[in-house]
């Protein structure tokens, strides 16, 4: 079978325009004991401020369709399909782009992060069940992985962890060679900067969305290293020196703007919150963003709005998303315009 980059399909900018955005409700009310009720509030709140710029789809337990449709209200609509948690970065396709405008999604094989709970086999099926929902071509990629561990240019330029990819609990026995050459051939990329780590306690072993996304071709936007005894500091450091010395597909050295990185905070297991600003939503024409009750909040919301000077930028309180252990990226999914006239 052909794979993506073959007949023509590519992973998309972010910033392409899009003809929806994906969440799932959430359902799996261990991840947030008693914040549950928070977090289901913080989702409804991230749904909205994405529903101004472009059309937002929930996907919902059936059992559950009238209660959630209910607390979304009017404008936002709800697809009843099986889910076992709420991260449709990670669950729902990766879509693809050719340059006719046609769309399809990439299908990966989901093991819930590298086997965090065992009973994810209906978030295994969702990329699949909504391909076929949408009717769009599928691509069942030979690779364990989640679309949080990879972010792209549009231009043939991916970024990702290798603590995340390269990972027995994954893709036990492949090299990151090898993961490279699968990466690309259904990415459609031709260069992946690999960053060795991403944030300390990160449960999905450190996804790129919480430490450096593309702004831009040519333009990256990654998380400061902070203060020398934080326990990201040496971390971070190393990812600022590595894009810092990379080049893009076209050649290119990358410009890098720094987000700086909010006060640490903990889970009441004591366990670290992976709090970032780099882990935010591009609706159209806007950009959706965290904020986290920190002192570094305004100077978050400072750097985006260099960085994208003709969107609208929206902070949301995220605190009681990030108790799930993600943030806004990690709950939207951009299904990209068709604009395919065959």
């Amino acid at each position: 079978m052909p794979t993506p980059a073959e007949d023509g399909f590519f992973m998309p900018a972010e910033w392409h325009p899009h003809s929806r955005c994906w969440m799932a409700w959430p359902v799996r009310e261990a991840v947030w004991g008693e914040g549950f009720d928070d977090a289901r509030d913080a989702y409804v709140e991230v749904a909205k401020a994405i529903a101004r710029f472009e059309q937002v789809t929930m996907i919902t337990p059936s059992e559950q369709l009238a209660e959630v449709s209910v607390e979304l209200g009017a404008g936002i609509g709800c697809l009843p399909l099986a889910i076992s948690d709420s991260w449709t970065r990670d669950t729902a396709p990766t879509f693809l782009v050719n340059d006719r405008g046609a769309v399809a999604g990439i299908d990966w094989t989901f093991n819930a992060w590298g086997g965090l709970y065992p009973d994810h086999q209906d978030d295994a099926a969702l990329a699949e069940n909504l391909l076929t929902y949408l009717k769009l071509p599928r691509y069942q990629a030979p690779l364990v992985t989640e679309g949080g561990a990879l972010h792209s240019d549009g231009a043939g330029t991916l970024l990702a962890v290798e603590a995340t990819l390269v990972n027995d609990n994954r893709n036990p026995g492949r090299s990151r060679d090898e993961i490279e050459t699968l990466l690309k051939a259904y990415t459609g990329a031709r260069t992946v900067i690999w960053l060795p780590e991403g944030l300390v306690g990160d449960e999905t072993d450190g996804h790129v969305d919480n430490i450096a996304c593309f702004a831009a071709p040519g333009r990256v936007v990654a998380l400061a290293p902070g203060d020398e005894g934080d326990e990201n500091h040496a971390r971070l450091s190393r990812n600022l020196e590595i894009l810092r010395a990379a080049t893009d597909a076209e050649g290119r050295r990358l410009e890098v703007a720094e987000l700086p990185l909010p006060k640490p905070r903990r889970k009441a297991d004591g366990s670290p919150l992976t709090l970032s600003y780099v882990n935010f939503y591009l609706p159209n024409g806007g950009v959706v963003l965290p904020a986290f009750d920190d002192p570094a909040d305004d100077k978050a919301l400072e750097i985006l709005e260099d960085c994208f000077p003709d969107r609208e930028l929206v902070q949301i309180p995220a605190l009681p998303i990030l108790q799930g252990g993600g943030g806004i990226h990690c709950i939207t999914q951009q299904q990209p315009e068709s604009t395919d006239e065959a």
